[in-house]
C-alpha cells in the first residue's frame, strides 16, 4: 500500500469513477446513465472538456456524426446538456495519484486517492484521460523550480493565496486573461505580460482587461521572462526583456506563468497496467485493461487498428459500459435496448 493511500478521509462510494472529463469521459456518463450506473469524474483541469475546451475551444471539428461542423467548446456544451439527466459528480482540479486493488477479478473494488485528498471506493474505473494528464509548460528560466509551489504557480487553487499580493501573470490566452480579471480586484498590484500586443483569449475578456489597464488597475507590459529575483522560495521580482530588447524588472511576490499545457502519462504509468508505447493496452470487446474492472477509452488506449478519433472513443464508451454493468450489478440481467424504442430509457432522458 502506497503512502498516498495512508491517513486519508472516508471514501466516496461510486459505481464508476471516470478519470478524465473530456468528450469521451462525458459521453461515458451518458452510456453508463442509461444502465443506471452513477458516475463521478476526476480531471486535473479546473473545467470540463479536456483538450477540446483547453486547447482548441473555437476550432471546428468535422467528423462528429450529425454535426457538419461543431467547435470544440460547442461539442462539450452539447455533451454536458446530454448527460444532465444522469447527475454526474465532478471533482475538478484534481489528479488521481494512487489506486489500490481491493476486490477480485470477478468482483472488482478499488480505493482511489487524488492529490487533493479525495478518496473513492469504486466498483469500476474508466480511464478517459486523452493522451494523459495535462502538465503545465515550465518557462525556460534558471532556478524556477525553487520557487514553484511557494511563489510561482501554474494554476489557481485558492484565490485568497493571491489576496494583497503583487501578482504577475504571463500569457495571452484565456487562462491568463481570466485570472487577470479575477485577481485584479483582490491583488495589491497586478501586472500582465505578453510577448506581443495580440491576445488569443476571448475578445470580450481582452476588452475587459484593456478597460482595467485604462483605469490603472492592471499594468500591461510586453516582453519575455529572463530571470527571477529573490531567494528561493520567496520571489521578489521578475526580470524581463522588452520588445525593444531592453531589460526591465517587475517587482512581484507571486508569478503565474500560463505557457500552455503538454500531455504526459503521469501517475497512470505506475498503476500496474500493461502499456504499449506509453498507452494503455486494452481488448476490443469491452476495452478492459490488464486489471479486471479498469477500462481505458479514448486516446489513452491502444489496440491493433486504433484510430485516435473522438468518434472512436464514443464507440468504446458504449461497449465498456456494457461490461461495467456486469461488475456493478452482477445479479442483474442486462437486456440491450434502443433509446428510440424503450419507454424506460426515454423516461430517464426526460423524453415524454
Amino acid at each position: 500500500m502506497s503512502d498516498a493511500l495512508a491517513d486519508t478521509p472516508s471514501p466516496v462510494e461510486v459505481d464508476c469513477l471516470i478519470v478524465g472529463a473530456g468528450p469521451v469521459g462525458l459521453f461515458a456518463v451518458f452510456e453508463l446513465g442509461l444502465l443506471d450506473i452513477k458516475a463521478h469524474l476526476v480531471d486535473i483541469l479546473p473545467k470540463v472538456g479536456g483538450q477540446c475546451a483547453e486547447l482548441y475551444p473555437e476550432k471546428p471539428i468535422y467528423d462528429i456524426p450529425g454535426f457538419p461542423s461543431v467547435s470544440g467548446q460547442g461539442l462539450v456544451d452539447n455533451l454536458m446538456q446530454q448527460i444532465e439527466p444522469f447527475g454526474a459528480t465532478f471533482h475538478l482540479g484534481q489528479q488521481v495519484d494512487a489506486i489500490e486493488v481491493l476486490g477480485t477479478a470477478e468482483k472488482p473494488l478499488f480505493r482511489v486517492v487524488t492529490d487533493a485528498g479525495t478518496v473513492f471506493m469504486a466498483k469500476t474505473i474508466a480511464i478517459a484521460a486523452g493522451g494523459g494528464s495535462f502538465q503545465p509548460k515550465r518557462p525556460p528560466v534558471p532556478g524556477i523550480e525553487g520557487f514553484e509551489g511557494s511563489s510561482v504557480f501554474y494554476s489557481v487553487r485558492r484565490m485568497d493565496a493571491f489576496r494583497d499580493r503583487d501578482v504577475m501573470i504571463v500569457g495571452g490566452g484565456d487562462s491568463a486573461l481570466d485570472w487577470t480579471l479575477s485577481l485584479a480586484p483582490i491583488a495589491r498590484s497586478l501586472t500582465l505580460m505578453h510577448r506581443r500586443d495580440e491576445f488569443r483569449a476571448a475578445p470580450h475578456s481582452v476588452e475587459q482587461m484593456r478597460a482595467l489597464v485604462a483605469e490603472g488597475k492592471v499594468n500591461l507590459v510586453f516582453g519575455q521572462i529572463t530571470g527571477l529575483e529573490g531567494a528561493a522560495p520567496a520571489l521578489a521580482g521578475v526580470t524581463c526583456r522588452g520588445l525593444d530588447n531592453q531589460p526591465f524588472t517587475v517587482p512581484c511576490d507571486r508569478l503565474l506563468p500560463f505557457f500552455g499545457l503538454t500531455m504526459k502519462l503521469g501517475p497512470i504509468a505506475g498503476w500496474g497496467l500493461n502499456l504499449h508505447e506509453n498507452l494503455i493496452a486494452v481488448d476490443t470487446e469491452k476495452f478492459e485493461t490488464s486489471v479486471p474492472g479498469i477500462f481505458a477509452i479514448g486516446d489513452i488506449n491502444w489496440y491493433p487498428g486504433k484510430l485516435k478519433l473522438i468518434l472512436s472513443g464514443f464507440h468504446e464508451a458504449a461497449l465498456f459500459a456494457q461490461k461495467a454493468h456486469r461488475y456493478v450489478y452482477p445479479d442483474k440481467r442486462l437486456t440491450f435496448q434502443y433509446t428510440t424504442s424503450s419507454s424506460s430509457l426515454q423516461k430517464k432522458l426526460g423524453v415524454s
